[in-house]
């Protein structure tokens, strides 16, 4: 499972697109009105994407939703973290120091567009829409670096430096303005963190798969082992087996089923599953982070000093970081952009295709 997904989205998103399981889904999370109803909503796409039979257990809404209540709670303080709109176009490069910054040039803002399919598919179905709202995921990376530095009218040589870059770029999110852009960056929040809270609970199902094989086959070879002592064994021509190696498989037998009865089965593996998923939604600062981005940025995307006499740049961004399985770290821009701006859909060259053929 994964996200590969604001993230498979924002990140997918990664990827942070970061957690398209609902295909059909509507997106009526909204983190601004703590309603019953989002409440409502939230704890059941949880259970029904984590496991339907959590609903067999007593009370599960009422035990879930204060965690379900605790993450909107912190979902609304990452609001103010989302970056404001910026135009997306190749047009907008020269004069926004922030596509500058991104971008290394104007045609390069095309690129992620002739990739994002939803995008596509957006404008496709709405021919009345002129323009859309998209989330641009990006990989950031900070490197330190020996440069020259303009201190007053003095030039100094083998500075250290921090340079940035960014990379990577997509975008899997988008709609149809910018108010319902921002309620499916929640019900991607949302659902990274439920993603999250699923990856635990596969990796408890496997240690008991692992557990449950482990088992059958010490049971297994303790048969043979005790078939081939006196009786059947003998008859054969087989040494019987030394009552050490059986009392060793036996300890095995023994603690493999003390650790399954720790785990639980049943209706115990439920209440594992449901409080698994209450911990990771009452802590959602521990597997996801929004925050704003500032920085003063050279034309060659060094960072640069409050009181440095360089030209400088100012951009603003937004960076999630999200804990999952690998971590993640993606800077993002929310855009808008034009129908005119997204690049036709690329065709195959079978011509040139066949020469490979």
């Amino acid at each position: 499972m994964t996200c590969r997904a604001v993230l498979r989205g924002l990140v997918e998103e990664e990827e942070m697109g970061i957690l398209d399981w609902f295909r059909n889904r509507t997106a009526q999370f909204d983190a601004e009105r703590v309603s019953d109803e989002t409440v409502r909503w939230a704890v059941d796409r949880a259970i029904e994407l984590t496991n339907p039979r959590l609903k067999l257990l007593p009370d599960h809404h009422k035990r879930l939703a204060p965690a379900v209540e605790t993450m909107i709670a912190f979902l609304r303080t990452q609001i103010p973290a989302l970056p404001a709109v910026r135009m997306l176009s190749q047009s907008a490069w020269s004069a926004d120091p922030a596509l500058r910054a991104f971008f290394v040039a104007p045609a390069d803002v095309a690129l992620p567009l002739g990739h994002a399919d939803n995008l596509r598919a957006l404008f496709d179905s709405s021919p009345e829409l002129d323009e859309a709202y998209l989330v641009l995921g990006m990989a950031f990376a900070e490197q330190r670096v020996f440069g020259m530095a303009l201190h007053g009218n003095v030039v100094q040589r083998d500075v250290a430096q921090t340079s940035v870059s960014f990379s990577d770029h997509r975008t899997r999110i988008c709609d149809r303005d910018e108010a319902l852009l921002r309620r499916a960056i929640g019900v991607q929040l949302f659902e990274y963190l439920v993603g999250h809270a699923l990856a635990e609970i596969g990796e408890e199902r496997s240690e008991r798969q692992e557990l449950q094989g482990s088992r059958s086959l010490i049971r297994a070879r303790l048969r043979l082992l005790q078939q081939h002592g006196p009786g059947l064994g003998s008859m054969f021509g087989e040494a019987p087996a030394a009552r050490s190696e059986q009392a060793r498989l036996e300890a095995e037998l023994l603690e493999n089923e003390r650790q399954l009865e720790a785990i639980g089965g049943g209706e115990s593996t439920l209440e594992a599953e449901l409080e698994c998923l209450q911990n990771v939604l009452a802590k959602p600062q521990a597997c996801l982070l929004i925050e704003p981005a500032h920085l003063r940025l050279s034309p060659m995307n060094v960072v640069l000093e409050p009181g440095s006499s360089e030209p400088a740049a100012e951009v603003d961004f937004a960076v999630a970081t999200l804990s999952g399985t690998p971590p993640m770290r993606r800077a993002f821009i929310i855009a808008r952009v034009a129908r005119s701006e997204l690049p036709p859909p690329q065709q195959i060259n079978f011509a040139d295709a066949s020469r490979y053929l």
